[in-house]
């Protein structure tokens, strides 16, 4: 009670009126993620509802921590796997050997604690970076920062890899905020996911810290093959001899970004946000029937001279960042279509787009990041054809 009435007691200073009503975002920012927002809507239409815009974005948030466990363990798994083979310095394995942890990558402990000490200071720089463009643009416009970039920050740090410069961290998420989201007016106006935003600008940008088989285990001199791109270079069939099979990769033990590697988690956060009715099943249905039907096709096909087309689409579920995209970023409800059957088309897209990039584009081994924001673009297309065919068929059925 102590905390909410300090709250009530500074609020008029922040207020229209009040000596610092210019940093009245701050205020309603700090409070708001403290407590239940008190506005209401003052003219009709009126709609009660238990969901606002916090409890979304927690839910979203909430659905991310078993990848954000898995993938801290992975990262500490690869990186102690590495250090018995290669040599580590810097101040991570000063602070590991001051605490008597150690680099036993059979110790799960060392594992999560190595993982940690990666993920805590890419999403530090995130949260810090992102959310002061946040603010910039909240006091400029006048208006209230939107819980919306809990998640954004928290998918972006997620999607990459352990070894990204910091600095470059800092650029990908103000690109992501800034042109991928505020000027198009802020969270609920973007057509673009702002995270995969940032996350494309920076593969494009820097290639060679976003890209290639030195990023994914922080290990100088370590080089370790994605299970994607050793499927474009040699073949699926060969992932065993690298110590790949299909268990190890849907459960996350593998090269990749911090968050995207394991399956399972993946689809434990899906099940939660289809539940609690977050995340819609018609994209899921729709991305998962595209995925499989066009890689079926593919399969029947083949091809003598690309190995890519005999990879099946269990495969494809689990390796890249197909299950984190499908997760977490086809079902993003701004940026995907809102009309029922443009759901199930817009899914389709995007499931058949991203087995045409990995299999018949050899310059990109992964292409989840790519066939979302390729959907995106189209979303708002596809939603004008099914409004006006349902307009059409009921213009008929009336004349």
């Amino acid at each position: 009670m102590g905390i909410r009435n300090f709250f009530d007691r500074i609020e008029p200073h922040f207020t229209h009126g009040g000596k610092y009503e210019k940093f009245f975002p701050i205020y309603e920012m700090v409070e708001s993620f403290l407590y239940t927002p008190k506005t209401v809507t003052k003219v009709a239409p009126h709609a009660r509802s238990y969901v606002d815009m916090k409890r979304i974005m927690t839910y979203v948030v909430i659905a991310t921590i078993p990848c954000i466990l898995i993938g801290l363990y992975n990262v500490g798994l690869q990186t102690n796997t590495a250090m018995e083979v290669h040599s580590a310095s810097g101040w991570r394995v000063w602070l590991l050997d001051l605490l008597g942890v150690g680099f036993n990558p059979e110790n799960p402990i060392a594992n999560f604690l190595h993982g940690l000490l990666y993920f805590l200071p890419i999403y530090i720089v995130t949260l810090v970076v992102g959310g002061i463009w946040e603010v910039i643009f909240a006091t400029v416009r006048g208006h209230e920062v939107n819980e919306g970039f809990l998640v954004t920050s928290m998918l972006y740090a997620l999607i990459l890899p352990p070894s990204a410069p910091l600095w470059q961290v800092a650029l990908g998420i103000s690109f992501g905020v800034v042109i991928g989201k505020e000027v198009f007016g802020g969270t609920g106006k973007n057509f673009l996911n702002p995270a995969l935003t940032g996350r494309a600008f920076l593969y494009f940008a820097y290639p060679a810290q976003m890209s290639g088989e030195t990023i994914w285990t922080p290990v100088d001199g370590f080089s370790g093959a994605t299970a994607l791109s050793v499927s474009a270079s040699e073949g699926f069939t060969e992932l065993a001899t690298r110590g790949i099979d299909w268990t190890s990769a849907f459960i996350g033990t593998i090269q990749g970004s911090i968050g995207e590697t394991s399956t399972l988690a993946c689809l434990i956060g899906l099940g939660f946000l289809l539940i609690t009715k977050i995340a819609n099943w018609r994209l899921v249905v729709g991305c998962l029937g595209g995925m499989i039907g066009f890689s079926l096709l593919l399969n029947w096909i083949g091809s003598d001279s690309n190995p890519m087309f005999a990879m099946p689409w269990y495969w494809h579920l689990v390796t890249g960042g197909f299950a984190f995209g499908l997760a977490f970023m086809v079902t993003e409800p701004v940026s995907a279509s809102h009309t029922n059957v443009g759901r199930y088309i817009y899914g389709a897209l995007i499931g058949f787009m991203v087995v045409m990039i990995r299999v018949i584009n050899p310059a990109f081994p992964e292409g989840m990041m790519l066939a979302i924001l390729f959907g995106n673009v189209f979303a708002p297309l596809i939603d004008y054809f099914v409004v006006q065919a349902n307009i059409k068929r009921r213009a008929k059925r009336n004349a």
